[in-house]
């Protein structure tokens, strides 16, 4: 379960916030340039599988964020996981698909936001369909009793200014069980699901302006965090 709040108008750099939801268990990496592939790639890298759920190419101010989706959950063996696609769709654009082969993959949403507009891809697990948005601020889910989200949140996002009025939205109360609250803590069966980590981003060509925190629920400040032009994999970018 993940949540992306995204703003777009024309000539102006899409403005995003990426909310994500993963057992408290597994590790990863905040935001750098982890693969070697993709050295203009930023995004934090989950430890388990080697990708990551957000990433931006710095070069092209592009920004892929992939969200879990309930119609297949698990992947067939061998299939592809599903954190390749935001580093292909950040490095590719649009042309993602004629790069990974989508059968077998677990269902999802892969979200591209880039200076031009703002396009989804849906996969249920045997069709990609995909869907380009209009300007303006959008939500996107993880599907099934999460899309109550935006029912509940996404007015007060329209109105909110990015990044401090997004940041205090999301710092309003503490983690909750609850699918339609914007941070989220569910204890099952001694496993601890909760939003693990936010992102406020900010994206143009050659420039990337990243907030985020592990803890966004508190009312502390979110690190900062400056990209600009190419390095070296791995290599500090703050």
């Amino acid at each position: 379960m993940c949540t992306v709040v995204v703003r777009w108008s024309a000539g102006q750099p899409p403005k995003l916030l990426a909310l994500r939801d993963e057992l408290t268990t597994r590790d990863f990496d905040d935001p750098g340039r982890w693969w070697p592939e993709f050295p203009d790639v930023v995004g934090g890298r989950d430890r388990a599988a080697g990708g990551t759920w957000c990433a931006t190419h710095v070069g092209t101010g592009a920004t892929a964020l992939v969200v879990n989706r309930p119609q297949k959950r698990e992947a067939d063996p061998g299939a592809p996981s599903r954190g390749v696609l935001p580093l292909l769709a950040a490095e590719h654009g649009a042309d993602w698909p004629a790069h990974v082969e989508c059968g077998g993959m677990a269902s999802f949403a892969l979200l591209l936001a880039t200076p031009r507009g703002v396009t989804t891809w849906d996969f249920d697990g045997e069709v990609v369909t995909s869907a380009e948005h209009p300007e303006g601020t959008s939500m996107l889910t993880s599907g099934g009793p999460e899309d109550r989200k935006a029912d509940v949140h996404l007015k007060a996002f329209e109105q909110a200014g990015c990044p401090d009025g997004w940041r205090r939205l999301v710092q309003e109360g503490p983690p909750r069980d609850d699918p339609a609250a914007l941070v989220v803590r569910h204890e099952r069966d001694g496993l601890v699901f909760a939003t693990i980590f936010g992102e406020l981003i900010e994206a143009r060509p050659g420039s990337l302006r990243l907030e985020y925190s592990r803890e966004p629920w508190e009312r502390q400040p979110w690190r900062a965090l400056t990209v600009a032009g190419s390095g070296a994999p791995g290599a500090p970018v703050d």
